[in-house]
């Protein structure tokens, strides 16, 4: 974690609000502290006349210092000049969108352009010794946005300091990379990747470690020589095995990514810690709460980590309703229902067998119930579970299931997976003291002409495709919200910037352990005739 002191002529401002209260510090890697003693690195706050920063500077001492606020607007002969070595030029127009581009330094896992709206004052750089870190463009000419001057220890970040900004998560790692780097802390340079199993999820993870910097694959395992050779299609000349244990005793791994059935995901994952790698585990993270304590102990001893790939946190529809809930857009958030599912038999592979995959509660409350728990953050006091089996005997999952999860605060939840619903429920309904949005499914079609020209249609399952969310308010107006859109390999990128930089990944073990334990307390109320349960 980056300590960062808080600097400020202008205490209580809304410039100094927006940085007290940035939801993300604690999830980006900072801690912001008042006390200069403690800091890392500073930001001043700088609202007023530039006469304070002899100040700032004196209070920095030999710790870097990062500018920002409306006093560099005045800077055109000033000390802030001199200091930064930028002349502000104009004023930007009022809000509005800006991209920043930053450079390696800021991004290096060429995570591309934050979209922002900003207003900013356009410096430019007058000063040879000025490193400028991440631009903007206004009238095809690049601005510097944020900067570093090591001769003087000092550096401007332009962009106003409104709430909306600082919102942002993206904004504040930037921030803190800024500190990390002016303090001349260098990340490590790669992590080598084996990849145990390798089925579609495990094709998706080759992906991302392809394409993010950072991250190199070593090798790919699996008992089905058909698979490896598909691995080997995408990535020639990789190193392949059939068996796990060769995998685990390679020094050429530092990384194990486990896509193996989820009764195997603990196994897999203690012994690979065991062999001193750190690991990623497909979910649920295990099938009971003492499984996942014995990863997490293990992990801790080694000092290795150990994460589960909840890869619905990047789906587009669920980042739209989280946005909306986190800017209160309805409300206080008070009742949510999440379901899954249609009618249909369900598939014959593992994920049907209730001994291998823990249930269709597991199944598919891995996605669900985490997107659950990290939309209503207060805890669970417990946890009510019902499983129909009424229809699809040859396989052991339920046909229908609902788990109702009370929280401390009073809200209440719902997840209903189902293979019995010939009428879909939202995928998505929420409601607020102010609002509601309930997420529909979108059932898309794929229209082709086949070889002798007849037109051939393609019907697929609703769950392939994001939901469109409508807002409406307590007045009866419904706006249709904007898809969020995500950055691809999300997870992966903050997997690199974990293990090579060191920064907290938004996913943390401990949550997808609460995951396992609010499934585990379902399926426990299930086989007791629902009565409530309070998760371990």
């Amino acid at each position: 974690m980056t300590v960062l002191g808080l600097l400020t002529d202008a205490p209580g401002s809304p410039e100094v609000r927006a940085v007290e209260a940035a939801p993300w510090l604690e999830a980006a890697g900072v801690v912001l502290t008042k006390d200069p003693a403690t800091a890392d690195a500073f930001i001043a706050v700088l609202v007023g006349t530039d006469a304070t920063l002899t100040d700032v500077v004196a209070a920095a001492g030999d710790r870097p210092v990062l500018v920002t606020g409306p006093a560099l607007s005045g800077s055109a002969a000033s000390e802030l000049r001199d200091q930064l070595g930028l002349l502000t030029a104009a004023s930007s127009p009022s809000i509005h969108e800006v991209r920043l581009r930053r450079g390696a330094v800021l991004d290096p896992r060429a995570a591309g352009d934050l979209h922002l709206r900003a207003a900013w004052p356009l410096v430019d750089k007058i000063a040879d010794d000025v490193e400028v870190l991440a631009t903007a463009n206004v009238a095809f000419r690049d601005h510097p946005v944020i900067t570093w001057r090591a001769s003087r220890n000092i550096g401007a970040l332009t962009l106003s300091l409104t709430e909306a900004s600082w919102q942002e998560r993206d904004v504040v790692r930037t921030v803190q990379r800024w500190a990390r780097y002016t303090r001349g802390i260098q990340e490590a340079a790669t992590v080598r990747v084996g990849l145990l199993a390798y089925g579609a999820i495990g094709h998706e993870h080759l992906t991302a470690v392809q394409a993010v910097p950072g991250l190199h694959l070593g090798a790919v395992c699996d008992t089905s020589q058909a698979r490896l050779d598909a691995a080997l299609a995408s990535a020639p000349g990789t190193w392949t095995t059939t068996d796990g244990n060769e995998l685990l005793a390679s020094d050429e791994i530092d990384l194990v990514i486990v896509s193996t059935p989820p009764d195997t995901h603990a196994m897999w994952a203690l012994r690979a810690l065991e062999a001193g790698k750190s690991v990623v585990m497909e979910k649920p993270m295990a099938l009971s709460t003492a499984d996942c304590d014995a990863v997490l102990d293990i992990a801790r001893t080694v000092g290795r980590t150990a994460l589960v790939y909840q890869n619905r946190r990047w789906d587009s529809d669920y980042l739209t309703l989280q946005q909306a809930v986190h800017h209160g857009r309805l409300g206080t958030l008070f009742h949510l229902e999440t379901f899954v599912g249609g009618y249909g038999h369900p598939c014959n592979y593992w994920h049907s067998d209730a001994l291998v995959s823990g249930g269709a509660i597991f199944d598919w409350g891995s996605h669900f119930i985490d997107q659950v728990l990290q939309l209503v953050p207060a805890p669970v006091r417990s946890v009510t579970g019902v499983n129909h089996k009424r229809q699809w005997l040859d396989v052991t999952n339920a046909d229908h299931s609902v788990v109702d999860i009370a929280f401390e605060d009073g809200t209440h939840a719902q997840f209903i997976h189902s293979d019995l619903a010939a009428a879909l429920k939202p995928k998505y309904y929420a409601l607020g003291t102010e609002g509601a949005i309930v997420g529909n499914w979108r059932q898309e079609r794929l229209i082709s002409r086949t070889g002798i020209g007849t037109m051939a249609e393609e019907v697929f399952a609703p769950a392939d495709s994001p939901a469109d969310l409508t807002l409406i308010a307590g007045n009866g107006d419904r706006t249709l919200l904007a898809p969020v859109s995500p950055r691809p390999h999300g997870f992966h990128r903050e997997l690199a910037d974990q293990l090579l930089a060191g920064l907290p990944l938004s996913v943390r073990p401990e949550e997808s352990r609460q995951v396992v334990a609010v499934m585990e307390a379902a399926e426990t109320s299930a086989a007791r005739g629902s009565v409530p349960i309070t998760p371990l």
